[in-house]
């Protein structure tokens, strides 16, 4: 009875260290910032936006603090023990490598590259033994690598759940340049959660040992460690969904290959070098492949000869109400058959007061839906077309970087008009007023 007061005044006290850490409120800022720029890019490209940023920021707060209860406990259990200035350590990596690519805001890399200069110093005992480089070198010498892979194992495990859980409600739908330079419709899988940890000091120091027997040591007291978790992934040729349940599948795997890596170092030393580098190179083996995977696929988000496909539909959006889903075909609005984005507002106006619409959905199977139209419904019903082929503005095909997510850049570009289009338009266009007066007096 003598553990559970003293492992909550621990709690206490690593809760009021947490609150007082400027890391947390870092996190905070950053995935606001990022959820802002995610409406700002959907504002750019479809004119209207899928996301509230408030709405999705305090969503991924409170999921994020859920998860990290669970991680937290999870960690207990297996004895996972942290230092002060191991979370120092592991902070400044993790800044520095946001600063190249904000994927790299993962502690498996973080961890990873702290396990491989740990692994350098080893090979000089005898350098950087004084002042400030010594006091650094100390505290890098001091980690406890395989337990902290443990943990990295165990946030990637979070990952996958909150990825398959919330990644695609919380993708955006972008114009993308295919690979014959026609525009394509895709998806951004790109979200970030912060997780506050409370994992347990290292022995000693006369700290009571724990009342049961962890794999990884760890004493009866707490310190707090606010992460950052989140993953990114771009699709032309899955549906968000489809996209969101491989990534889970394939964390999954990676998390259950970590954590028996760094179990195994934590028996036998030489195997965390190894652990450290597979953290890294296996993490990287992913994103490589889901690229090439990619990369292999057709674009399915593109128009069909006839109809016009739906590329995202509208929350609470009459759309919605119809069960119009992402992927499926609109054939016929009004017994109009769709072939060219215009047509579908022209269709509506022919009955501003109700619609009747014929959708083929994704297994190819019509389906005939109606409903009134009332004041104030979107002009296109929520639907979100499929861009056409030859869309001026489209997004870049890569992740976000923290410089655009913090200056609130889109990321997107225009492209030049075809010349066809070109001339189209120059026709479209008023003659100048000199021009005009040369044919009247002519």
């Amino acid at each position: 009875m003598e553990v559970l007061p003293e492992l909550l005044t621990s709690w206490g006290t690593a809760v009021v260290h947490l609150l007082t850490q400027p890391y947390y409120y870092i996190a905070l800022i950053f995935i606001a910032l990022y959820y802002r720029r995610q409406v700002a890019l959907e504002r750019k490209l479809i004119h209207v936006k899928l996301h509230s940023w408030g709405r999705e920021t305090w969503r991924t707060v409170w999921t994020g603090a859920l998860m990290g209860l669970v991680v937290s406990l999870a960690a207990v259990a297996l004895g996972i023990s942290l230092s002060y200035p191991a979370v120092a350590c592991i902070w400044v990596v993790s800044l520095v490598l946001m600063l190249f690519r904000v994927r790299y805001l993962c502690f498996a890399y973080s961890i990873g590259l702290l396990g491989i200069i740990q692994f350098v110093l080893s090979f000089f005992p005898d350098t950087l033994q004084s002042g400030a480089a010594g006091e650094i070198a100390g505290a890098l010498r001091g980690l406890d690598i395989p337990a902290l892979l443990a943990l990295a194992a165990l946030l990637h495990v979070a990952e996958a759940l909150l990825a398959r859980w919330q990644g695609a409600g919380l993708a955006t739908p972008l114009f993308l340049a295919g690979k014959r330079g026609k525009v394509v419709g895709g998806y951004q899988l790109q979200a970030f959660w912060p997780l506050p940890l409370f994992v347990l000091i290292p022995p000693g120091a006369g700290i009571s040992e724990l009342p049961w027997h962890p794999l990884l040591g760890g004493a009866l007291g707490l310190v707090s460690l606010p992460v950052i978790i989140g993953f990114s992934e771009m699709t032309q040729g899955m549906l968000p969904g489809r996209k969101a349940a491989r990534t889970f599948g394939r964390l999954l795997i990676y998390s259950a290959v970590l954590l028996g890596l760094s179990l195994l170092a934590d028996r036998w030393s030489p195997l965390t070098v190894v652990a450290a580098l597979t953290a890294v190179l296996l993490h990287e083996g992913l994103s490589w492949y889901s690229a090439l995977e990619e990369r292999s696929l057709s674009p399915i988000f593109v128009h069909p000869p006839a109809g016009r496909k739906v590329l995202a539909v509208l929350q609470g959006s009459p759309a919605q109400e119809l069960g119009i889903l992402p992927g499926e075909i609109l054939l016929k609005v009004n017994g109009v058959l769709l072939t060219s984005a215009a047509q579908l507002h022209e269709a509506l106006r022919m009955n501003p007061a109700f619609c009747k619409l014929e959708v083929q959905n994704r297994e190819g199977e019509s389906k005939y839906l109606q409903r009134p139209i009332y004041a104030g419904d979107h002009y296109q019903l929520g639907i979100i077309l499929v861009p056409d082929p030859d869309e001026r503005v489209t997004a870049a095909a890569k992740p976000s970087s923290i410089f655009s997510i913090i200056g609130m850049q889109t990321g997107t570009r225009e492209r030049g008009l075809p010349p066809e289009r070109l001339g189209r338009a120059k026709k479209a266009l008023p003659a100048p007023a000199e021009s005009k007066q040369e044919s009247a007096g002519s």
